[in-house]
């Protein structure tokens, strides 16, 4: 028998349906079903995964795109479409609908029904006979409107009132009548998991919903035997039928970029070629290479082939923009395989510095756009984002979706509040599970925590949180990736509002775009660039020579800042400021900028699992020969001494040595990348391995690639994106040797951004030298600033520092500040700043100058009645005795001043650090430590000694690559320390290792021959506490 579904919910339709587009259409092409419509609440977000799936698995099934509606909670009603004007005529339903309410929400109105004149109408009575006379008469009327009555059989005891009420419909309105489930899951099976989700969304345990809840798992996709047991069979004809008038497929979707870039007089074709040559001329000032004047006529040719020229043009008009404004911008990823891209200044990668692969970027047999990501400076980004919707306008525009699926903390926490666990019990659980250990899963640590897997309860929390895991939960709009389109977006997909303000984004996400051919233009944000343009403005207003990227990078290689790079002196800097990076510097050494490429490319798991790293390193310091079984090997892996370190490799690899074409072997990279999830990378072991034995080489050498392409399957990194940070790392490195002020100053004024916190920036600035001044009311800006003192560059902290003080009072006190600065505290309280705001800059110490210590100022500022009389000294005290109850209030002895200990702790109560001293310096004094060993004196331990080390926790780093080893980094007064935790220590010592802040370590101090320092930890010892005795 055929039959077709025409109403059933995704997941799509966040905590509703229990299944994925993918498993419906795969369960339903399994139970026989002739076509099945994915029609989500306001939403077409899951349609492009059903259509991919079906595509990719071949399956007997047509797929018909709808959505339904719930319009005055006494209408419910599916659309489906027929053509493609149903589907731009559902689109803008949805558009209008989501754009008039918040995110997430959305509201009809009753003019949306009534323009309704393409799609199919599926009504679903509520049974309520007003509601339902009242809503029939009312569609009967609208002529344009072909109407069905949805029928729904569930067996919940509720069928024979339904379907009195449908043959009532029909017989007294002439309405023809459908079989439909409204299916929420592919199976029955995941009743549970749906039961979950309905409480999850509103806001209860499962217990306590009531009727509300499925009885049973009858809205699952059902067997065609069953469906006509349950149904008339006019019903399914009338199903079958309506299914066979609904034709829209998405392939029939025809997206147009922007034309209005193209001036008049020129073609699309020609002005590219011009924007081209303009740039030609900047790139190469003393002439183009032929060969890469032969790479650019073939880039330009595919260009033309695939109508590409509007993307690439309106990228070039961004970037543009960015440059008339002042925006540092750096295009990365794929793009620095382009030349063209590096002609129009997209991108900042010189081809001759890179193995150049075009086909990694466009790829005529592969037919998918390109995919250009532009990184803009993190706090100006905005100003990009605001241009492109000023000029395609907001009809045309909008940024793609990102879908937020479970994990585990969200999951756990939804399914245990809907199972009845109190929040407070998971909580605990959630901070006391070690997520890291891959040896002891999650679930059996729950046993340690009070919960009992067999308890039916526990058993049910486990088993439903990992089905959950991955589910997605809601939207969200992606991190900068924009589409843009010639007519209005909402034709193509509905566009809805997002939580920011003066955002939209559409309902599909970047592989939904990538899916049906759309063009998408990544905007991203970029921290380290603000702090590149920042430190460049600090040093153009020294010298008559303006410093900047290009200045850099054309003065070549320096000794001097490699050197710096090969002694890991690398935090704050893009990129190699990691600790497992720092590891790294010493033994590879960098000497120039295609090292550096190699380095932020090897330090990756793909390099790593795939057992490359070891051989490269060898190889480079000259300890074992290099060799290669041909010519066209040696060609791709000479610059990584015969190791395959990039994804482009890997691609080049199996094009000259297996045969593969550019297609072909752009699939096997997406294989690499999905391997885990799918398995398809075996899809090419055998056509991999026949393709290089049927060429000549040797059998052993095919299987050991293959074995590291799946290494690569773990994360390969691109050359070419690498290539593209190498710049940033070198320019960031260069200006921290030679400008350390200025980089300093820019880096804090960029904060949050990178890898270490203020109070680390700080504590390395101090190390090399920098004095740094606090907050202070009289010198402070309110960002940090750069000045100058007996010749000496320093850095003044901001008062943005100081926590409890907003922006705008910190800058109300900077321009009410007198010019030779405020001389009294009663000066300050005469500003429009409330009074907790006074409070927190006493506490923060920036009266320093003018009052006497913090606490005596405090107590100053704690007088808040603006009636009383403002004084200082003990006058100020009288007041408050008159004000305040003595029995209630502890004020400090007059005289009375802070100690060291006091004054350190209420500094990073109040700024988040300190410039005095290291807590570790001030617990020397109070402590006997004179058996641990300080990060500087490391060095003179002999290799494989055992000893005690002691330092502020700063980092915990559990790399996928590391065997469930973490590295933790401890910070004392002299530097910092790495920390090599084995998964059998941190499992037996759990507490100590999640929680210390503070943390003593017992172990054994390695020296690597390249001066690598680490300690491999055995006892740890939580010395938190000791943090109180200071």
């Amino acid at each position: 028998m055929n039959y077709s579904e025409l109403f059933c919910q995704s997941h799509y339709s966040f905590l509703t349906g229990a299944s994925s587009p993918a498993e419906l259409v795969t369960t339903a092409s399994f139970l026989g079903y002739q076509a099945i419509a994915i029609t989500d609440e306001c939403s077409v977000a899951g349609v492009v995964r059903a259509f991919d799936e079906i595509n990719h698995q071949r399956l007997p099934i047509k797929l018909i795109i709808g959505s339904y509606f719930v319009f005055d909670d006494s209408l419910s009603f599916v659309l489906l479409c027929p053509n493609k004007e149903a589907y731009s005529e559902l689109c803008r339903i949805i558009t209008n609908a989501r754009r008039r309410s918040e995110k997430g929400e959305y509201q009809l109105a009753e003019w949306d029904l009534r323009t309704i004149k393409h799609c199919q109408f599926i009504w679903l009575p509520s049974g309520k006979k007003e509601y339902d006379d009242r809503w029939a008469i009312w569609l009967a009327k609208q002529s344009a409107i072909n109407v069905y009555i949805g029928a729904q059989r569930l067996l919940d005891g509720s069928d024979h009132h339904r379907f009195e009420n449908y043959n009532y419909l029909q017989t007294t309105y002439e309405l023809p009548v459908i079989a439909c489930t409204g299916v929420l899951m592919h199976h029955s099976e995941c009743l549970p998991s749906q039961h979950v989700l309905h409480a999850t969304r509103v806001h209860t345990r499962i217990d306590d919903i009531g009727r509300a809840a499925l009885s049973n798992a009858e809205r699952s996709l059902r067997t065609t035997q069953k469906i006509k047991k349950l149904y008339p069979e006019k019903w399914i004809l009338n199903t079958n039928n309506l299914a066979s008038q609904c034709s829209f497929c998405l392939s029939e979707l025809c997206y147009q970029y922007p034309a209005e870039l193209v001036p008049s007089g020129y073609t699309p074709t020609s002005y590219l070629r011009v924007c081209v040559e303009k740039g030609i001329k900047r790139r190469f000032p003393d002439g183009l290479p032929p060969e890469i004047s032969a790479i650019i006529e073939k880039e330009l040719v595919l260009i033309k082939e695939q109508e590409y020229e509007y993307f690439f043009l309106t990228i070039y008009d961004i970037v543009q923009f960015a440059k008339q404004q002042g925006i540092l911008y750096q295009g990365r990823g794929s793009a620095a395989n382009s030349v063209v891209c590096y002609c129009l200044e997209i991108t900042a990668v010189d081809p001759r510095q890179i193995n150049v692969l075009f086909e990694r970027f466009i790829s005529k047999e592969r037919n998918e756009p390109p995919d250009i990501d532009v990184d803009f400076e993190h706090q100006r980004r905005e100003e990009i984002i605001q241009y492109i919707f000023r000029k395609y306008g907001r009809e045309r525009t909008a940024i793609a979706a990102t879908v937020i699926c479970y994990r585990f903390k969200s999951a756990f926490k939804d399914v245990g509040k809907a199972l009845g666990f109190s929040e407070s019990q998971l909580d605990f659980v959630i901070k006391q599970i070690n997520r890291r250990d891959r040896v002891i899963p999650w679930k059996s640590q729950l046993s340690g925590l009070g919960l009992d897997p067999s308890n039916k309860r526990v058993s049910l929390l486990i088993n439903l949180t990992e089905q959950l895991l991955g589910t997605p939960r809601h939207l969200s709009q992606h991190v900068g990736g924009f589409v843009i389109s010639a007519g209005p977006l909402y034709e193509l997909v509905p566009v809805e509002n997002a939580a920011m303000p003066e955002r939209t984004i559409i309902q599909w996400d970047k592989d939904d775009i990538e899916a049906l051919g759309l063009l998408k233009v990544d905007v991203l944000a970029l921290g380290m660039l603000s702090a590149i343009r920042r430190t460049f403005e600090l040093i153009n207003k020294q010298f008559p020579v303006e410093v900047s990227i290009p200045f850099i990078t054309k003065l070549g290689d320096d000794k001097q800042v490699f050197d710096m790079i090969c002694q890991a002196d690398t935090v704050g800097v893009f990129q190699i400021e990691s600790r497992a990076q720092m590891s790294m510097l010493p033994r590879l050494k960098p000497r120039k900028y295609y090292d550096l490429v190699v380095q932020i490319a090897i330090v990756r798991p793909g390099p790593i699992q795939g057992d490359m790293v070891h051989p490269y390193l060898i190889r480079r310091h000259g300890n074992e020969v290099v060799s290669y079984p041909s010519k066209d090997v040696e060609k791709v892996l000479s610059r990584t001494m015969g190791v395959p370190i990039f994804q482009e490799q890997v691609i080049q690899l199996a094009m000259v040595a297996a045969g593969f074409s550019g297609g072909e072997a752009d699939q096997l990279r997406r294989a690499m990348a999905s391997w885990k999830k799918d398995g398809r990378i075996f899809e090419f072991r055998d056509k991999l391995i026949k393709g290089m034995t049927d060429k000549g080489y040797d059998s052993g050498f095919a299987h050991n690639l293959f074995e590291q392409i799946k290494g690569f399957a773990g994360y390969g990194f691109p050359e070419s994106h690498s290539a593209s940070f190498a710049v940033l790392a070198y320019v960031s490195c260069w200006l921290k040797f030679y400008f350390p002020v200025e980089f300093y100053t820019a880096l804090l004024n960029s904060w949050p951004m990178g890898f270490y916190t203020p109070s680390q920036l700080v504590q390395d600035a101090k190390r090399h030298g920098i004095t740094v001044y606090p907050p202070c009311i009289n010198n402070s800006a309110v960002e940090h600033l750069m000045v100058v003192e007996n010749g000496q560059k320093q850095l003044q902290l901001g008062l943005i520092l100081v926590k409890g003080l907003s922006k705008e009072s910190a800058e109300i006190v900077v321009q009410q500040r007198p010019k030779k600065g405020f001389s009294t505290v009663n000066q300050v309280r005469q500003l429009n700043l409330r009074s907790n705001e006074l409070e927190a800059l006493a506490s923060a110490d920036a009266f320093r100058l003018i009052s006497g210590n913090r606490y005596e100022t405090r107590w100053q500022m704690m007088d808040s009645q603006g009636s009383l009389p403002l004084f200082d000294g003990d006058t100020c005290y009288q007041e408050i005795d008159s004000v305040y109850d003595n029995s209630k209030v502890e004020k400090p002895l007059l005289g009375h001043a802070p100690s060291e200990a006091q004054n350190l702790l209420e500094d990073y109560a109040s700024t988040g650090l300190s410039v005095s001293r290291h807590p570790i310096s001030l617990l020397r004094q109070a402590k006997d430590l004179s058996r641990i060993s300080w990060a500087n004196a490391l060095a003179g331990k002999h290799n494989r000694s055992v000893v005690s080390i002691l330092g502020a926790v700063t980092g915990r780093q559990a790399p996928g690559t590391a065997s469930g080893v973490t590295f933790l980094t401890l910070e004392d007064d002299t530097g910092n320390i790495n920390v090599v935790v084995w998964q059998a220590t941190a499992r037996a010592q759990q507490q100590v290792f999640l929680k210390a802040k503070l943390l003593q370590v017992n172990g054994i101090v390695e020296h690597s021959k390249e001066g690598v320092i680490h300690v491999i930890a055995g006892k740890l010892i939580d010395r938190t506490p000791w943090l109180e005795t200071i």
